[in-house]
């Protein structure tokens, strides 16, 4: 078909098989699911503790939707993830259930099953539960607030109309199902399913010529081609390098400076959000964060992993400007020097109308079914 589909197959395929092209060891059988999976989609990995069921995916989407999951009962996890959104807020970085200020935006949850890593630069979550304790439990900043109320917060549960059955339904060989770890599991069995793959990039690759405008065909061509290169990084099935799947190795992880900032002239972040240097303390990792996907991303500004760019035109002036200089305020600095971004960060040129094909690209990944699909909507209302 295009140069594009056969670039993001390939990048798919050795994703898909290792970066050493041996054959993965499959995991061990477990209970079928019926994933519904888009067209092209592999089946995603699963703990082989928490093996997929559809009764901890409605519990889960259950909970994902009740601000009482929260410890004073004022914030769900749809408070900074609205599928209207794509499950992400609009806002540059939310606000906790406390009132705290939490530094990073709110990702998008479209494919977040298919990731390697999660949030924006932690590489010890490596799976979904892992990543949940964080807004439930995390104290600094506070986001949902459970750790010093969780009695509290599973007596409302199990004081509830709906929740016992649907707590025994997801777990049944549980003498209390009503706990801590059952929350965990269903939240990542309802997140698992939120799978994106009806965008009209999507209709084009599954071969309708006629799913995608001229314009941007062009934009596809620049996005996969060597004068824009965005493909380095945002490649494979899911248009980042971070993926994992059923029968995929965990890969290297890959976290990347693209030279938003440079406070000190040595490289440095701000404090509050200095990428993977909070947890390998290496100077060379001020600024290194994960490859978010771009699945829906005309939804989901503002962007970067403060939200401090604040539309698509914004985000292509970065990356064609090599950078950012950041002028003034106490993070001034320019970004376009710092010692850490990666190489690939570098000035090129783009016509207006090649702008214009670029953008037309990125609102191509838009999947309306996907923020419209019944089955992850609100199920209160």
């Amino acid at each position: 078909m295009s140069r594009a589909w056969k670039v993001s197959a390939l990048l798919g395929a050795l994703l898909a098989v290792g970066c050493d092209g041996e054959e993965p060891h499959p995991p061990p059988p477990g209970p079928t699911y019926d994933w519904k999976l888009p067209a092209g989609f592999p089946e995603p990995f699963v703990p082989v503790d928490n093996p997929m069921s559809e009764e901890k995916v409605q519990l889960g989407r259950h909970l994902f939707y009740d601000s009482r999951l929260s410890g004073n009962g004022t914030l769900s996890c749809a408070s900074c993830h609205e599928q209207q959104r794509a499950f992400t807020d609009g806002k540059a970085t939310p606000v906790g259930s406390t009132g705290d200020h939490v530094p990073r935006n709110a990702p998008g949850l479209a494919n977040v099953a298919y990731l390697s890593t999660y949030t924006w630069a932690n590489p010890q979550l490596e799976t979904l539960e892992t990543q949940a304790l964080v807004p439930l439990f995390n104290e600094v900043p506070t986001e949902l607030g459970l750790a010093p109320r969780l009695d509290e917060v599973l007596q409302r549960l199990r004081s509830d109309t709906r929740y016992p059955e649907l707590f025994r339904a997801a777990f049944p060989d549980e003498a209390e199902p009503v706990g801590k770890d059952a929350i965990v599991k269903a939240l990542a069995s309802f997140q698992r399913t939120l799978l994106s793959g009806s965008s009209p990039y999507d209709r084009y690759l599954q071969g309708d010529n006629t799913a995608m405008a001229p314009a941007a065909k062009r934009g596809m061509e620049l996005f996969f081609g060597e004068r824009a290169e965005c493909y380095h990084c945002h490649s494979g099935p899911h248009l980042t390098n971070s993926f994992r799947a059923k029968d995929s190795r965990l890969p290297g992880m890959q976290f990347f400076n693209t030279g938003l900032y440079d406070v000190d002239g040595n490289g440095a972040y701000p404090p509050d959000s200095p990428g993977l240097f909070e947890f390998t303390h290496k100077a060379t990792d001020q600024g290194r964060f994960r490859v978010p996907p771009l699945r829906n991303v005309a939804l989901t500004a503002p962007y970067m992993h403060d939200g401090s760019i604040p539309t698509l035109e914004a985000v292509i002036d970065h990356y064609t400007s090599g950078g950012r200089n950041v002028t003034e305020g106490p993070f001034a600095g320019d970004g376009r020097a710092n010692p850490n971004k990666d190489p690939l960060v570098r000035p090129f040129t783009l016509t207006p109308d090649e702008r214009a094909d670029l953008i037309a690209f990125l609102e191509s990944l838009t999947d309306t079914a996907f923020t419209q699909d019944p089955r992850f909507s609100n199920p209160w209302q």
